[in-house]
């Protein structure tokens, strides 16, 4: 019996021992939480209740040459949110048709950014970009009757009326999902806007900035409980661009052109700055700023006229008689035949089997030549040495040397590079051998060939800089966007380099004068602000009365290549046919170097911008 108590007293001793030795543990680690490691938890448990909203950067500005005229900015406007999850079912419909009648979206647009099905979303998806003031406080007043909805102020693109710059510009949209999964390691969401055409698409990354956020402690009910004590990290707006585009030039070359379908290049060669780039028809940067948006793209898309097609270079066609000075350029430099050598033109020759009609026709423009075959543009003269002394192999090799046939690298998308047929390239292409005609074609720059305006631009800023092309771009400096430091300026990068002589490019120079003083622009160069040279061009599409017009040229003639600009001009055969290429320029130098408006400039050189230059076939 004593030894039975004495073993119940042991255990009970144990038991008191493991009881007292479990409370010691306890107050240890009670201590421990509440004294020792009071800081780590009061964090962790602040960390796993913050908040954080996100604070939209910025996106950089755009500007002009002069950085004082701004092409793209951005104004502070309201974002409209569903959170999915947070919509009831059977509220869903109500819901959506006040959005609708509120924001003027349409119940389907709204229906269709939200998650269908059995799908639900615990993040909130935007249904308007650019909802009114009083839109959101009708929201607000009633906010009882929009479950799931909420809002935030954010900068949004604002666009100057910009006109054909638009085509230039481009235009911000919201985020693709599949443009999500590109960018999502670059801190993008899908509340985001991106860059899809122009400007915009080309410089995303500097013009796209640095979100910020604001984080604050809340409790279970969503209640702030920061005391004021919200971390907040500022948002970093894109950087300021800064463009080669001269506002006042883009005007000038905007109005000279008019409401004709086709485009203008300015150029400055010594450089490759492009100082303005007109087109038309155009868009409107700023119908993407809509809520529309997806409507106005689709009618845009659909519009037979391809307004959202940047002609300058993004279309190609037949330069037509400007590619005469490529082969004038390789009779001079290696002498295929000689440059005093004339050849008789009575306005029509027989080959092949066909009637081979020069511009004039009968009777022609009896013998010319080098000198006065370029003048005069006579088809005769070039089809009879493209044919019998140069050939295809030199054309193509000359032709390469001004860079046709490939990309210019302009730091805008979408670039088309032509076409510089070959005999190569037929057999490949139409399993059909080059003949002789398709060299005469080639000769005075129709068959296949095809060439964009910036590519003939190029060409003529070749001639001017002496056997270098720069490439061309619109971007010029990279500033700070609050202080306006400059971060980078474009420098001049080489394109393309000759080996073409000097004395060959300062002979193509005169000749080229010599279309104006005595040639086919004789006419319509009429300026007496700035002495120019160029060449005409008028292609063919197959039809008896519409050609393409074209003018490429350069001034002022005998200057510096630093203080000289190249206009091409080109005028599609769209139009209800008129000779406008060379008027077009003749007006677009007037205005610039007489300091005039384009209509002043019109006038002064005697035409008028929306009437009819010349009927009939002109070169």
């Amino acid at each position: 019996m004593a030894v039975l108590k004495k073993k119940i007293t042991n255990r009970i001793r144990i038991l008191r021992a493991l009881v007292v030795a479990l409370l010691a543990i306890y107050a240890l680690n009670l201590f421990s939480m509440q004294i020792l490691r009071k800081q780590l938890f009061t964090s962790e448990a602040e960390r796993i209740s913050l908040q954080s909203t996100r604070i939209p950067a910025p996106r950089g500005e755009i500007y002009d040459r002069t950085g004082r005229v701004v092409l793209a900015g951005n104004i502070e406007a309201y974002s409209v949110y569903i959170t999915p999850s947070e919509l009831p079912a059977t509220k869903r419909e109500s819901v959506i048709l006040l959005l609708s009648k509120l924001l003027n979206i349409s119940a389907e647009d709204i229906e269709s950014k939200l998650p269908t099905g059995r799908l639900t979303s615990y993040g909130r998806v935007a249904v308007a970009k650019n909802a009114s003031l009083s839109a959101i406080s009708e929201i607000a007043a009633h906010i009882d009757e929009f479950p799931g909805v909420s809002w935030t102020s954010q900068p949004l693109r604002d666009y100057a009326d910009l006109r054909s710059l638009s085509n230039t510009i481009g235009y911000v949209g919201s985020i693709t999902r599949d443009e999500y999964k590109l960018f999502y390691n670059k801190g993008y969401t899908l509340e985001d806007l991106t860059g899809k055409a122009g400007i915009e698409l080309m410089y995303e990354d500097l013009l796209k900035g640095k979100d910020g956020w604001i984080a604050k402690a809340v409790d279970v009910h969503g209640k702030d409980i920061s005391r004021n004590k919200a971390r907040i990290e500022a948002p970093e707006p894109g950087k300021r661009l800064i463009l080669s585009i001269d506002s006042n030039i883009q005007k000038i070359a905007e109005d000279a052109l008019g409401k004709r379908q086709g485009s203008v290049v300015v150029l400055k060669p010594a450089t490759g700055e492009i100082l303005a780039m007109a087109t038309y028809p155009y868009y409107d940067s700023r119908v993407f700023m809509s809520d529309n948006a997806g409507q106005e793209y689709l009618k845009l898309l659909n519009d037979p006229q391809k307004p959202m097609l940047n002609r300058a270079y993004q279309s190609s066609y037949p330069p037509a008689s400007t590619f005469k000075t490529v082969l004038s350029t390789a009779i001079l430099e290696e002498g295929f035949i000689s440059p005093d050598k004339t050849i008789y033109c009575s306005g029509e020759i027989n080959y092949g089997g066909r009637s081979w009609s020069c511009w004039i026709k009968k009777p022609g423009h009896g013998a010319v030549d080098l000198k006065n075959a370029l003048a005069q543009s006579c088809d005769i003269y070039y089809w009879t040495v493209g044919r019998d002394y140069i050939g295809v192999e030199n054309i193509v090799s000359y032709a390469q040397d001004y860079g046709y046939g490939k990309l210019t690298g302009i730091d805008l998308p979408g670039e088309n590079p032509g076409l510089l047929p070959t005999p190569t390239w037929k057999e490949e292409k139409y399993n059909d051998p080059w003949t002789p005609g398709d060299t005469m074609n080639l000769s005075i720059g129709q068959g296949y060939m095809l060439a964009s305006p910036l590519q003939v631009a190029n060409m003529m800023a070749m001639i001017v800089n002496g056997g270098v092309i720069y490439k061309p771009h619109v971007l010029k400096e990279i500033r700070d966007p609050g202080t306006g430091a400059l971060i980078n300026e474009v420098q001049p990068e080489v394109l393309q380099k000759s080996s073409i002589s000097e004395k060959t490019f300062d002979t193509m120079r005169s000749l080229l004068r010599g279309v104006i003083v005595y040639g086919t622009a004789r006419a319509p160069i009429s300026t007496k602000a700035v002495q120019i040279a160029g060449k005409t061009g008028t292609g063919e599409i197959g039809l008896k009365d519409r050609w393409h017009s074209w003018f490429a040229s350069f001034g002022p003639y005998g200057a510096p290549a630093k203080d000289q600009i190249v206009v091409v001009t080109m005028i599609e055969a769209s139009n209800p046919w008129e000779w406008w290429g060379p008027y077009a320029a003749n007006v677009i130098y007037q205005a610039i170097y007489a300091g005039q408006d384009a209509k002043t400039a019109a006038a002064t050189v005697g035409v008028k911008l929306d009437g009819i230059a010349v009927g009939g076939r002109r070169e």
